[in-house]
């Protein structure tokens, strides 16, 4: 087996549930433009795209001028909403100090803001297990680009043959291939085993415990 040197992570479905405040500051951003409000179910099946390619996704509207609307509107509920109504899935911690104990590095890359990814996992006791977090304001270019993950690569000081990315949606696979990255798939999200099956993935794990005996 290969012998990495890091992992990192998406956020969103894959270290933590935060569709109960997505549903939320969707539908209140939605509401607020005047569009009736989709299903729960159509609302979580947009977590992981920018809030650009979401707004678009569910309104149809592929105004740039609209989209930046939306996303003020979402910045707003999610300010009021977002910390309390995120739970980090309960295999993390126990994943993450396997992971340390085995000396590898850790890291996110996510569309979610560096911020409120510290802020939720702050308050869970968890921000210290990570040695880097590239979040949606550290980038110009979001996922399936590769930029978050080469910025994390570069600023962990390894190559992309050390690390492996792991995330829950077709777009983390994608950003993982553009990368040239090693990629295990999670299936905590929406996305099913199925879908993956285009892309080499180290394997597909129906939750974070099985990956530190996988690496």
């Amino acid at each position: 087996m290969k012998k990495y040197k890091a992992v990192l992570f998406d956020f969103d479905y894959t270290l933590a549930d935060s569709s109960k405040a997505v549903v939320d500051c969707i539908s209140y951003s939605l509401r607020k433009m005047g569009y009736t409000v989709p299903t729960p179910d159509s609302i979580c099946r947009t977590i992981g795209l920018t809030l650009s390619d979401a707004y678009r996704e569910l309104s149809g509207d592929a105004s740039e001028s609209n989209a930046e609307i939306f996303r003020s509107y979402f910045k707003e509920r999610a300010d009021a909403v977002m910390k309390d109504d995120t739970r980090v899935f309960n295999t993390v911690e126990n994943v993450l100090g396997r992971l340390k104990d085995k000396g590898l590095k850790t890291g996110i890359v996510s569309t979610k803001y560096r911020y409120r990814i510290e802020d939720i996992l702050e308050r869970d006791g968890l921000l210290h297990y990570f040695d880097i977090i590239v979040g949606g304001e550290d980038v110009s270019a979001h996922k399936p680009d590769p930029e978050g993950l080469l910025r994390a690569i570069a600023a962990l000081g390894i190559t992309r043959e050390d690390i492996i990315f792991v995330g829950d949606t077709v777009v983390d696979a994608k950003t993982a291939q553009n990368a040239d990255v090693d990629f295990a798939a999670v299936l905590t999200g929406t996305t099913e085993q199925y879908e993956f099956s285009e892309f080499s993935t180290l394997a597909v794990l129906n939750d974070l415990s099985g990956l530190p005996d996988l690496i």
